[in-house]
């Protein structure tokens, strides 16, 4: 059967930079991966992030966003059907980081999957910059995506300058602790049950214990469904901006309350010969060229202003077509 693995966290945590480094392990001890991009959203930025690992070893798909949560559901179904029948030894899904852990759970029991698939990992990958109170639909999200994991993975250890590795590792625990007592899961985590180490100096053993991590069957109380929390995430759409005002700009939307409680903003941008691609948040914007993109800035949080958002864009951007839903 093939072994299927469930990278999880909250929006920004890092799973997209954990799945490329995971991924290219696997690749490069021979096996043959997919990866499953499994996005409530309409635009889908992290598939772009990803193309660098598509190769005869390691294909790349994605759930079409846009639908509503029964037809989302039975795209995923068949999207997993289909990788199925091609026999690759993992599949790899990531899904938004708006996400009902049943869904998972439940598709892989329904037939013909159940006799393709057997769940290897459930991964959930923890910011160690996260604020010490987030909002109770982030709470929720934070306990039920962590409830099931087999490994809690620390990212974003290497910026942290004024605490020791256990320091921050005792925070977060006690932090991921109390959301799983709000939603009422019995289940409490200790320092074995995290990875706490920069990702640079990820070994062999490291990534065995990623790919033998299995999972749990917790239960919780659910607060939120996913339709409850997706109006955290605007699209702004057709965003043409000189590149010389694309820092500055992501740095006025994130300071200026009005704006909302940004936690992240991604996208990719034209550049001249080419994209900008852009991941942010409100500590650091990092920006890089790549080959493919779409002029899309995509915005999370709480409370987004996305009409105060237009204000900022439409002030320097060139593109008559833009849009923002």
């Amino acid at each position: 059967m093939t072994k299927i693995d469930l990278i999880t966290g909250i929006l920004g945590s890092g799973k997209t930079t954990f799945l490329l480094k995971y991924a290219r392990h696997l690749i490069d001890s021979s096996q043959r991966i997919a990866i499953l991009e499994n996005d409530f959203g309409a635009v889908n930025i992290d598939m772009m992030i990803l193309q660098e690992l598509k190769c005869d070893s390691c294909q790349l798909e994605m759930i079409a966003g846009g639908c509503d949560a029964d037809c989302h559901r039975r795209r995923f179904k068949t999207q997993l059907i289909s990788l199925g029948m091609q026999h690759v030894d993992r599949v790899i899904v990531e899904p938004s980081g708006i996400f009902d852990m049943d869904e998972f759970f439940d598709i892989l029991h329904d037939s013909p999957l159940d006799r393709w698939f057997e769940i290897g990992n459930v991964l959930t990958v923890v910011d160690a910059e996260m604020e010490e109170q987030l909002s109770p639909q982030m709470e929720y999200l934070l306990g039920s995506e962590a409830a099931c994991c087999g490994k809690l993975v620390l990212s974003k250890l290497n910026r942290i300058k004024n605490e020791t590795v256990q320091q921050v590792s005792q925070r977060i625990l006690a932090h991921i602790n109390r959301s799983l007592e709000d939603i009422r899961c019995d289940r409490r985590f200790t320092e074995r049950d995290l990875i706490a180490k920069d990702w640079d100096s990820f070994t062999d053993e490291d990534y065995r214990l990623f790919s033998c991590a299995g999972y749990r069957g917790s239960s919780y109380v659910k607060k939120f469904s996913p339709e409850d929390i997706e109006s955290s995430v605007h699209y702004f759409m057709h965003v043409a901006i000189p590149q010389d005002s694309i820092e500055g700009l992501i740095g006025s939307i994130f300071s200026d309350e009005s704006c909302g409680r940004i936690f992240r903003i991604k996208g990719s941008l034209p550049i001249e010969g080419g994209w900008l691609k852009i991941n942010a948040t409100r500590e650091k914007t990092e920006t890089a060229p790549v080959a493919e993109g779409q002029p899309v800035l995509i915005v999370i949080g709480d409370n987004v202003s996305r009409q105060r958002i237009d204000e900022y864009l439409t002030a320097l951007n060139t593109d008559p077509e833009y849009v923002s839903i």
